[in-house]
């Protein structure tokens, strides 16, 4: 239960003020925000210590009321007797919170004093709040000329206390924009310094780029030159020579490839019927699939054993298949053939070697260093392209930041002061 006092209602005089507009450059921001931080400090604490000195006489009231009270007996001799021991136990019970816990207000020299003084005149008002409540109806009944005044004096010692703890979370509130504020200025030079230092690498890399492009271009001119003389012409011609004359491989493999279809079946059972050496093994498995490769004069003997065996097999009926007598027919016609194979092959082996040794001779060792110099410098242009292009990504990034901050501090600036300062970038 509360004693009976309220917060006054108090009415708003203030007159709405035109804002100034100043520019300001973002150094002058945390002189600006000391300034107006030490004039709201100033300001806040004169005015609680106001409020402070308008509350002591209230406080001392109090406790004169405590002292006239605990003298007065209340006319308690014409009260039923059971009564009278309510109500002056009652009486006993404020005299003693009042001796207690009313205690003199501290005087006001610092912040620590103000938040102290918010404190002590908290709990005063608690105990006593809590002790009138309780004996409400005493005092208001037994002890009514204590009433009014008791009530009187805690509504504006409330008030006070209300407007002084306004002022506390006021000031708090203004010291914590301040270093928010700050914050965002380091957040800001933080965000410049490193905007610098992109910038910078940008150079770097632009500077290396230049560089590189003129390395390359001296490369690409003495690959020009080689490229360009009599020696690599030469080079050029035998090589698409080279190169046309691998189709003439593909035509001899067509064409061995073409008899030998011809016996694959009974080629592939022997495979696997058969017990030769490892070497032999080695190339009756390329006749089943490759048979260019092994039909060199070092493997004729060889090939022309598999292909007796093989015959052997079809006629003894252990190689298995369609038409015995056109098989090995097959068999006798791939013999025929095989000398004109094997010279085609190693004509062509031999021809190939001629043709690449030439080449061989020919081919400019420098250009092979020269190009892949080309390729290492390229491959290097393009990773300076994507750093600068990274690099450029971050600036721009800053530069959308930076603003952002700026505007969140003219609107903290405009919290403190009637002023409306506008932040010019340089």
């Amino acid at each position: 239960m509360v004693f009976g006092w309220g917060k006054k209602k108090q009415e708003d005089t203030s007159v709405e003020e035109i804002p100034q507009n100043k520019d300001i450059s973002l150094t002058d921001v945390p002189k600006i925000i000391s300034d107006l931080t030490d004039l709201r400090k100033a300001q806040t604490l004169s005015e609680i210590n106001n409020l402070r000195n308008k509350t002591a006489p209230l406080i001392e009231e109090l406790m004169k009321i405590g002292n006239v009270l605990e003298k007065d007996d209340l006319n308690m001799d014409d009260v039923d007797k059971h009564l009278a021991i309510i109500v002056i136990r009652g009486k006993k019970q404020v005299i003693d919170m009042i001796k207690k816990d009313v205690v003199l207000l501290p005087k006001i020299s610092s912040f620590e004093d103000a938040e102290k003084l918010n404190s002590v005149l908290n709990l005063i008002l608690k105990k006593v709040g809590d002790v009138l409540g309780r004996q409400t109806r005493i005092i208001h009944i037994f002890a009514k000329k204590y009433a009014t005044q008791l009530k009187e004096n805690l509504a504006v010692m409330n008030s006070n206390h209300s407007e002084i703890s306004d002022l506390l979370k006021n000031y708090h509130s203004t010291k914590s924009l301040s270093e928010e504020t700050l914050d965002t200025i380091n957040q800001i030079e933080n965000l410049t310094e490193l905007r610098k230092k992109q910038l910078q690498k940008i150079d770097d890399v632009t500077k290396s780029t230049i560089t590189i492009n003129e390395r390359m271009s001296v490369i690409q001119n003495h690959i020009n030159e080689i490229k360009s003389s009599d020696n690599y012409k030469k080079y050029q011609n035998l090589k698409n020579t080279l190169d046309e004359f691998v189709n003439e491989k593909l035509k001899i493999k067509n064409q061995v490839n073409a008899q030998f279809t011809k016996i694959s079946r009974p080629l592939s059972r022997y495979e696997y019927a058969s017990s030769l050496d490892k070497n032999q093994k080695n190339i009756l498995s390329n006749l089943v699939s490759e048979p260019f490769d092994v039909l060199t004069t070092a493997n004729k003997d060889s090939v022309i054993v598999i292909l007796e065996n093989m015959r052997k097999g079809v006629l003894s009926g252990s190689i298995s298949v369609k038409d015995v007598e056109k098989t090995s027919s097959q068999i006798t016609e791939t013999e025929e053939y095989l000398d004109r194979f094997v010279h085609r092959v190693s004509e062509y082996h031999k021809r190939y070697r001629e043709i690449q040794n030439n080449l061989n001779s020919l081919m400019p060792k420098e250009l092979i260093s020269l190009e892949s110099d080309l390729v290492k410098n390229s491959s290097m242009l393009d990773e300076s392209q994507l750093k600068s292009e990274t690099f450029q990504d971050e600036v721009n990034e800053i530069d959308s930041k930076i603003p952002k901050l700026i505007s969140e501090i003219e609107q903290k600036l405009r919290r403190f002061s009637n002023t409306r300062y506008t932040i010019l970038r340089s």
